[in-house]
């Protein structure tokens, strides 16, 4: 066949066979009757003429069949996590699929996925690998190519102004949904994030606090551990009202649970940076993150001993210029079972600390606490006590109660992983004055509004992804006196945007950055 047919061919398939979560959340609001079948028509031709647009300028001799078997085997990927997880996918999903590791990737595969890569990948490139193309001299085929993208593009303009009124509505009242779009709504995510990236490598690096010390005067030492939970709801901890009892261990302490605390991201990738950043959420960017000092830089500048513990899928870039140790393996930790538990953070940590004869120290805990979908790998089986679990990462496959009681459970353990870190830090106390700072990165959808995971943009994100835990617990020797008053603050609204004065606070780093009304203990209110 010609390549103009191959390529026409292919375009109808991705329509037909790679939008299901595109065309369902169209329907949702647009349904299908007689007043909006032509245009949700007209919508399926735009979408195929979009992806011939883009195909007619990328498919030329060389290129036409590497180009279409790369877009066939992403667009089954991209198809598969859209249609089972209702994620979208944009350039912060980009950002979170190039610092997704091995481990969290074989969370996420199953049977599902291998015969959506198979069906809607494999079997249709073998055949545009095998098909045998007819080609016509150069100029021929550029014509023919030219006259591909007019009439797509034609035919496109014709569909817009025949349905105006339903695209008026369509990309000005439901913008989100063309995110749905496959296979352009990855193409466009990857382009602006490739973009994005090289930019960042042209920005001179931003060292801030340059004037930060802890004061002559301190004669009193810190030892300060901040724990980074994973995929965590404040709406899970029966600290903060929860009818299920997922803080036994906790509840037994005389601490602060903030019950109405927001999350800067919706993604790791986006989280961590962001709450060790000085920048608020609506300032924050990846490029800012990347080119400024954080607050474990400007703590250590100041003299305070900074190490990062990492359970998790590394530290986002945060702990580049720190002590770094990682526990995702046997080697490093010693509690390992079907994965490496974050309890095992703990086993050198009081060495450490006796290591460190003088000066502060801030130590940083990342957890796999929640990470999804897999919930039923974040706990030992002793943990395992709501019932009946979800045993799958294929969480459509489980009842909305198995999917409660496997996540509830991972709770459970943070809950008496926490706890374990206050008998650390109790042991402590007689040497320091001692504190324990916990804060999930941002929280999950478990099928609220058919949304699973996370990683929604900020913008549209449900409370279910950014409302998270947020807890401090004080030694017997912390002498601040502000700290009686937490408990009359503990529904007041924070968010990561207080993490990093709160944290220069607690450290009692004197710099001019600080800004006493974001200091969660300091402020007036």
């Amino acid at each position: 066949m010609t390549s103009t047919k191959l390529i026409v061919l292919i375009s109808t398939f991705l329509v037909a066979f790679g939008n299901r979560a595109f065309f369902s959340n169209v329907t949702d609001i647009y349904l299908v009757n007689l007043k909006n079948i032509a245009s949700l028509g007209s919508l399926a031709i735009l979408s195929g003429c979009a992806i011939l647009l883009l195909l007619s300028l990328l498919c030329y001799r060389h290129s036409i069949k590497p180009v279409l078997i790369t877009m066939l085997f992403i667009s089954s990927f991209a198809g598969y996590f859209m249609d089972s997880y209702n994620v979208i996918i944009d350039d912060t999903m980009i950002q979170n699929i190039v610092s997704t590791d091995i481990a969290e990737f074989m969370d996420l595969t199953s049977l599902k996925l291998v015969l959506y890569v198979t069906l809607l990948g494999v079997i249709p490139s073998i055949w545009v690998y095998k098909v045998k193309l007819v080609y016509a001299d150069t100029r021929t085929e550029f014509l023919s190519r030219l006259k591909l993208f007019s009439l797509s593009l034609a035919l496109s303009v014709s569909m817009v102004l025949i349905f105006g009124s339903f695209y008026a509505s369509f990309f000005r009242e439901h913008k989100t949904l063309r995110y749905y779009a496959n296979p352009s709504s990855y193409i466009y995510a990857t382009v602006k994030y490739i973009n994005r990236s090289i930019q960042r490598e042209t920005i001179p690096f931003l060292p801030i606090g340059l004037d930060a010390k802890i004061p002559a005067t301190d004669s009193d030492r810190e030892l300060i551990i901040f724990v980074v939970g994973e995929t965590a709801r404040a709406d899970r901890f029966s600290l903060n009202g929860y009818e299920r009892e997922t803080n036994p261990l906790l509840k037994k302490e005389t601490l602060t649970s903030f019950s109405n605390f927001w999350a800067c991201g919706t993604s790791t990738a986006i989280s961590v940076p962001c709450m060790f950043s000085i920048y608020k959420q609506t300032e924050y960017s990846e490029t800012k993150a990347r080119t400024t000092d954080n607050i474990l830089d400007i703590l250590k500048r100041a003299g305070v001993n900074v190490s990062w513990l990492d359970n998790n899928s590394d530290s986002k870039g945060v702990a580049l210029r720190v002590n770094f140790d990682d526990y995702k393996t046997p080697t490093k930790n010693p509690v390992c079972d079907l994965e490496c538990r974050d309890i095992g953070m703990l086993f050198n940590l009081q060495k450490y600390i006796n290591e460190h004869r003088e000066g502060d120290l801030f130590i940083v805990l990342h957890q796999m606490g929640n990470h999804g979908p897999a919930y039923y790998k974040r706990y030992p089986p002793s943990f395992e006590k709501f019932k009946p679990a979800c045993l799958t990462n294929q969480l459509e496959n489980c009842s909305k109660e198995e999917i409660n009681n496997a996540y509830d459970n991972a709770i459970l353990y943070t809950d008496y992983f926490l706890s374990k870190v206050i008998q650390v830090l109790k042991a402590n106390n007689p040497q320091f004055e001692t504190a324990l700072f916990y804060v999930s990165d941002h929280g999950e959808s478990l099928g609220e509004h058919g949304v699973y995971l996370h990683g929604l943009p900020h913008f549209i994100a449900p409370d279910e992804q950014l409302w998270v835990p947020a807890i401090m617990w004080f030694g017997k020797n912390f002498n601040e006196p502000n700290i009686k008053s937490l408990s009359g603050k503990r529904d007041k609204q924070y968010s990561h945007d207080h993490i990093f004065h709160t944290i220069l606070g607690f450290m009692e780093i004197e710099t001019a950055l600080y800004d006493k009304e974001m200091d969660i203990i300091q402020a007036a209110h």
